[in-house]
């Protein structure tokens, strides 16, 4: 008798189960939508952000299907497209009041159409790629020049530090292209400093010169030390660009470094091309700068910069600072949520070297007076923290107030993410529109499909029940294998539907030994019963070596490549597994369904089994 207990076939039914429920949201399609964020790293969303946007639909009289809040930004699904670019157009006149200002990103999206107890149980549809879903695809060129000026200018500031502090008199510090030269009186002065700089700034090569009677210390990079910067500037921008297209609520960017000065941004169903654009490109920096109490107080703007500070409670008063900057966003290190003694939350900050003995320098003339931490976007500054300084501290201190703890998290987040290491052009852009990513799926789901149905003509044909026991397990894989795809929310591209088809073809070499190796039984004399057995025994080893092979390949596609070869590799992966389970325990579980209750079993339907005859003397 050929059967499972009741437990093993109730834990095959479950596992189709789950593939059929986290499939389903794959049917459902995605419908226009319109997302609404921050466009400012001080500006947060919250409940009346969304009823705001609740208002201001209802005002316009837009319909919408639904309106949440999600990820720190609300979305709006909406019913068609027209109504789609009327809602933005309303959402933006809402949320951005002067268009010269706008505090908030209002852009174009795409979202799931699937019902809501399948979302609450987080299945949720497989993200589709560039090529499938259409969106844009943008090729940078980052400015190494501009990395390493912006290093030269650092070190400037670095060196007339250190000499102040050893009391070593110089005639001026100047840029001239690639090189910094420092002017001395004498060779004992320059040979002093050359002493102390070699010893705290050991990525410059330095040399001696004489022009006329002064004396000259002329310092560059170090060739490894440019390559680190140069490196470490593209690794900087891929992780800001990370967080600014965040914003955009984009589902799985592609953001990758191409070569060794170039990023490759992919935004799959972005629609506003000119939003991503400006996001992109948007600057960002930071700077410290010390409050002017007379000048706050007064409101004079005389010999002082006036810039916004935004309260917890959305409320916006100006804050008068010093023109002097103590501090730029080059000088931090890093930043952490964190509580202080008194247990109440705040934020660690680290500076590098020289930034702790600037920090020392100011904060012990400075007890008692306040301190902003101003973040500048688009030109424009505002303060995301102004505090009082308690004592003198240097490389450690941390910045408390009236925080709570997620907006310590928050803060912590804008001091690390801060400005792009150098600046980027963009000198390739491309657009692919939603109409050539349909064509693509229709073509993908069709090859697919015809690949289907040929296998299942053909095993019905040559195995008869069999045959159909196979096709049935080759679906349920197939099931499984969308199912797990989406529940991982992988992002299924071309090169993704290539791998289905081909997972195909895999699993039913599966069936196909299994089958054979009954075929062999029964030629051997084996009852049907015996030889089901047997079959589905002794074709085990040999499946299970063939996929483990197969695996192994498609890991290391999956460790060393990239682009479509990965998205090739995580299917082809995944399929294995898939196809694993569904050509032995899916199939062997309808098998016995089939056969395995009689218990007189003469025969089995699985094709012309062919004996040898014996040979003649």
């Amino acid at each position: 008798m050929n059967r499972y207990p009741l437990w093993k076939n109730l834990l095959i039914m479950v596992v189709l189960l789950f593939g059929i429920v986290y499939t389903l949201p794959n049917y459902y399609g995605e419908v226009p939508a319109v997302q609404v964020s921050s466009a400012k790293s001080t500006i947060r969303l919250n409940e009346s952000s969304l009823a705001l946007a609740e208002q201001t639909l209802a005002e316009a009289k837009i319909p919408f299907d639904a309106l949440y809040f999600d990820n720190n930004s609300v979305r709006v699904r909406l019913k068609d497209p027209d109504s789609q670019i009327k809602a933005k157009d309303a959402l933006e006149h809402a949320f951005n009041p002067d268009p010269k200002d706008p505090g908030h990103t209002v852009a174009l999206n795409l979202l799931s159409a699937s019902p809501k107890w399948l979302t609450a149980i987080h299945a949720l549809p497989m993200y589709l790629g560039l090529d499938l879903r259409g969106g844009v695809h943008f090729l940078l060129q980052v400015d190494m020049k501009g990395a390493l000026t912006k290093r030269l200018d650092s070190t400037t500031g670095d060196m007339r530090t250190m000499l102040r502090e050893k009391d070593i008199r110089h005639g001026g510090i100047i840029r001239d292209g690639e090189t910094l030269v420092v002017r001395f009186r004498d060779a004992a002065t320059r040979d002093k400093a050359r002493n102390v700089f070699a010893d705290r700034l050991p990525d410059l090569q330095l040399i001696d010169k004489t022009d006329g009677d002064e004396q000259l210390i002329v310092a560059s990079l170090k060739e490894l030390a440019k390559r680190g910067i140069q490196e470490d500037a593209v690794k900087q921008n891929i992780v800001t660009l990370h967080n600014r297209i965040n914003e955009l609520g984009v589902a799985e960017p592609v953001i990758q470094q191409q070569g060794a000065d170039r990023i490759v941004v992919q935004l799959p169903g972005v629609q506003d091309v000119a939003k991503a654009k400006s996001l992109i490109g948007r600057t960002a920096t930071l700077e410290v700068r010390m409050v002017d109490e007379a000048a706050t107080q007064s409101g004079s703007s005389v010999g002082v910069d006036v810039i916004p500070e935004r309260r917890r409670d959305g409320t916006v008063i100006p804050v008068a600072v010093k023109k002097q900057v103590v501090l730029t966003g080059d000088r931090f290190n890093g930043a952490d949520a964190t509580f202080d003694n008194n247990q109440q939350p705040a934020v660690a900050v680290s500076l590098d070297a020289a930034g702790g003995r600037i920090m020392r320098d100011v904060t012990r003339e400075s007890v008692g007076k306040r301190m902003a931490i101003i973040l500048y976007e688009r030109g424009k500054g505002e303060a995301i923290s102004v505090a009082t300084i308690q004592g003198e501290f240097g490389n450690r201190f941390q910045i408390t107030g009236q925080f709570t703890a997620e907006e310590t998290t928050s803060l912590s987040i804008l001091i690390r993410s801060g400005s792009l290491a150098a600046p980027m052009d963009i000198i390739e852009e491309r657009t692919i529109g939603p109409s050539l990513g349909a064509d693509n799926i229709e073509k993908g789901f069709k090859s697919t499909m015809w690949g289907f149905v040929a296998i299942a003509v053909f095993m019905i044909v040559y195995y008869m029940v069999f045959g159909v026991v196979s096709v049935l397990a080759l679906g349920a894989n197939l099931l499984l294998l969308l199912g797990l795809l989406s529940l991982l929310q992988a992002t299924l591209t071309l090169p993704g539907i290539a791998a289905i088809a081909f997972t195909l073809g895999m699993a039913i070499d599966a069936n196909v030994l299994i089958n054979e190796r009954i075929r062999e039984e029964l030629r051997n004399g084996a009852s049907p019963q015996a030889a089901i057995a047997a079959g589905y025994d002794r074709a085990f080893g040999t499946i299970l070596d063939s996929n483990v092979t197969t695996l192994i390949a498609g890991i290391a596609l999956l460790i060393f490549g990239s682009g479509p070869v990965r998205g090739f590799a995580v299917v082809h992966c995944l399929g294995i597994l898939t196809s694993m389970f569904s050509s032995v325990l899916v199939s062997r579980m309808i098998t016995n369904f089939i056969y395995g209750g009689r218990r007189k079993l003469q025969s089995v339907m699985i094709g012309q089994i062919w004996r040898p005859t014996a040979d003649k003397e």
